[in-house]
C-alpha cells in the first residue's frame, strides 16, 4: 500500500435509484470495460426478479439484507513465525466484511452458467437473503477456517 494511500470512499456517488452508496459498490463490481449503464440496468433487473421471488420484501431490504447474511465475522490471515506459516483467525474490518460480501455475490453469480447475468445476480440475492447458496456457503467456510485454526489466534498481535 502506498504511504500516501487516500481512500476512494468519500468518492463514490449514491445509487439514483435508491440513493445507496451500497448499491452503487454492488453496480461497480458488476461493470465491465467502464459500462455503468448496462451493469445499473442489470443490477435493477435482478431486483425485480428478486422482488418477484420473495413476495412482500422491499427492494432495498433484499440487497442489504443479502448482504448482512454474507459477511464474514472471521476470516483467516497467514502469519509466518519462526519458519513455519500459521492460518491465523482475524476478525474483519467492516468495510473488509462488505467489500468481501459484494465481491462474493457477484463472482458466485457470475459463475452460474448459461443465464443472463441479472437472472443470475436474481437468484443469489434469493439465496442470501434466504441463508442458503454459494455466497452463504463461501462465508461458512472462511468461517469453519477461522475455527479449526483458533489454536493459532495468540499469533495475532
Amino acid at each position: 500500500m502506498p504511504r500516501r494511500y487516500k481512500s476512494t470512499d468519500p468518492l463514490i456517488v449514491p445509487d439514483p435509484v435508491y440513493n445507496s452508496k451500497l448499491a452503487t459498490k454492488i453496480v461497480n463490481k458488476i461493470m465491465g470495460e467502464g459500462k455503468k449503464t448496462t451493469a445499473q440496468a442489470v443490477f435493477y433487473q435482478a431486483l425485480d426478479l428478486a422482488q418477484k421471488k420473495l413476495a412482500g420484501a422491499e427492494k432495498l431490504d433484499i440487497f442489504t439484507k443479502a448482504i448482512e447474511n454474507v459477511k464474514p465475522q472471521v476470516e483467516v490471515r497467514s502469519r509466518r513465525v519462526g519458519g513455519a506459516t500459521y492460518q491465523v483467525p482475524r476478525e474483519v474490518r467492516k468495510n473488509r466484511q462488505q467489500s468481501l460480501a459484494v465481491r462474493w455475490l457477484v463472482e458466485n453469480a457470475r459463475k452460474k452458467k448459461g443465464k443472463p447475468m441479472s437472472v443470475r445476480l436474481a437468484e443469489e440475492f434469493v439465496d442470501a437473503f434466504n441463508n442458503t447458496g454459494a455466497s452463504v456457503m463461501q462465508k461458512d467456510n472462511v468461517h469453519k477456517m477461522a475455527e479449526a485454526n483458533k489454536a493459532y489466534s495468540h499469533f495475532a498481535w
